[in-house]
Order: C-alpha cells, then sequence, then structure tokens
C-alpha cells in the first residue's frame, strides 16, 4: 500500500517531522546552499585537474624537444576556477534568506533547488570547460602554438553557461 488517501506512506511522517521541527526545513534550504558552492568546486576541480593532466604532457614534450615551456597552458588550467566563485556568490545571497525564518521555512524547497542548479550548472560548465582547455592544450602543443584564441573563445563560451546559471539563480532567490 504506497498512497492512502492522495498521501503517499512517506508524506505522513515528512507531515510530522515538519510539523514538528521547523529547523528540518531551514536544513533542506541550508542544503541546497552549500550543495552549490560544493559542486561547484567539485567541477572545478576536475576541471583544472583535466587541463593540468594536459598541460604536464605538453611540458614534458616541449622539455625533449629543448624548447621553452610554453606559459599560455596555465592560463587554460585556471579558467575553470571562476565557477567555483559564481556559486560562492549565489551561495552568499541565499545566506540571506536565512535571517527571516519565516521564508526559509516556506520557500526550502525553492532554496535547496536553486542550490542543487546553480551546483550542477557550475560544476558541468567548470568540467567541460576543463576538457575543452585540454584539448586547446593539446592542439597548441601539437600546432605550434596556433588558435590560441579559437581555444579562448570555446572556453569562453562554456563559461557564458556558468555566469547565466549564476545570473538566473540569483534573480531567483526570494526576497526578504
Amino acid at each position: 500500500m504506497t498512497a492512502f488517501c492522495g498521501f503517499s506512506m512517506f508524506s505522513v511522517p515528512l507531515l510530522i517531522l515538519a510539523a514538528a521541527a521547523p529547523s528540518f526545513w531551514r536544513f533542506l534550504a541550508e542544503m541546497g546552499d552549500v550543495t552549490a558552492l560544493g559542486m561547484a568546486a567539485l567541477g572545478s576541480s576536475i576541471g583544472i585537474g583535466l587541463a593540468g593532466q594536459a598541460a604536464a604532457g605538453a611540458w614534458a614534450k616541449e622539455a625533449r624537444a629543448g624548447r621553452n615551456l610554453s606559459f599560455t597552458y596555465i592560463i587554460l588550467v585556471g579558467m575553470p576556477i571562476s565557477q567555483t566563485l559564481y556559486a560562492m556568490i549565489v551561495m552568499n545571497n541565499m545566506r540571506s534568506v536565512f535571517a527571516n525564518m519565516d521564508v526559509t521555512i516556506s520557500e526550502a524547497g525553492l532554496l535547496l533547488g536553486i542550490g542543487l542548479a546553480t551546483g550542477m550548472g557550475e560544476m558541468l560548465s567548470a568540467w567541460m570547460q576543463g576538457l575543452i582547455g585540454a584539448a586547446g592544450i593539446r592542439a597548441l602543443s601539437d600546432g605550434e602554438g596556433k588558435g590560441f584564441a579559437f581555444i579562448i573563445i570555446a572556453m569562453g563560451i562554456v563559461e557564458t553557461v556558468g555566469i547565466f546559471t549564476m545570473v538566473f539563480m540569483l534573480g531567483m532567490i526570494p526576497s526578504v
């Protein structure tokens, strides 16, 4: 028996918990807050790691060839970190809602959703940026440094997804 008068078997315990502990809803709201930053940092770390591995390989190739090591790769390695900053901006704006317990409780689902959407958008943007950066580093290494502007443009396009995520999620945060 999974449904009874329109309620699932989980609805009644959830309603009892919610009525007994408003802090449950605050917990859900704040979980969205920290999830945004955690997922974005994960994506940035993965993106930086992917591009960093490609850079290390390209530097080894340059060293074996007796060429100077290219500093350009550092730019491509570092680009995915910005998505963590974007999530932190959303997180800090969400924190202002928590000062008002009534809004926090009534909008807990929305706040959790904003956190998850921010985290996923920023995580995937950073991850994909790292993949583009890694491919770009390999292309620069094999192409004797040609094509840097095109790689930056490609990375900028996926960066825009992270910026859009931040802007749109900031617009969804309830006013207090």
